[in-house]
């Protein structure tokens, strides 16, 4: 997780770890039910949830908000997820952010190729709420053990 910000006023806040319960996510996808239900899972779970609808609005909201986690539809309208993916994997401001798909493609090889294609993580839909917080969870409980 990344340490707070320096407030508005010029001082500095202390070094204090985001928990789990508090990260900022992106959620890159197309479709309004599955917007809907990532964000309503994400809030109800303390996170802040910041929302793009195509890749090329989830690049620059990834590279000017920095999110601790992004959420990647694989099927996208223009370019698709996993060339998102591969350009945040190839940006220094972006690379060290975890990214999880979010696919309907489930056939033998896809995780693999996902995971190929730069995804730290596999969320298949329709999307399930437990398995979604708990991947969420746990790729944000890696973060948080690398910064220690």
């Amino acid at each position: 997780m990344r340490a707070a910000s320096p407030s508005r006023s010029g001082g500095q806040w202390p070094a204090v770890r985001f928990s789990p319960d508090m990260a900022k996510v992106l959620v890159i996808e197309d479709n309004p039910a599955n917007m809907t239900l990532a964000t309503f899972v994400l809030e109800s779970a303390g996170h802040t949830v910041v929302k793009a609808t195509d890749a090329e609005t989830g690049l620059s909201l990834a590279g000017h908000d920095q999110p601790d986690l992004i959420l990647m539809d694989i099927q996208l309208p223009g370019m698709d997820g996993l060339r998102a993916t591969g350009i945040l994997k190839g940006d220094p401001k972006t690379r060290d952010i975890p990214v999880i798909a979010l696919t309907a493609l489930a056939m033998k090889g896809d995780e693999e190729r996902i995971r190929a294609a730069g995804c730290d993580g596999y969320v298949a839909k329709p999307l399930s709420y437990k398995d979604l917080l708990a991947t969420v969870a746990a790729e944000l409980g890696k973060q948080e053990a690398n910064t220690m």
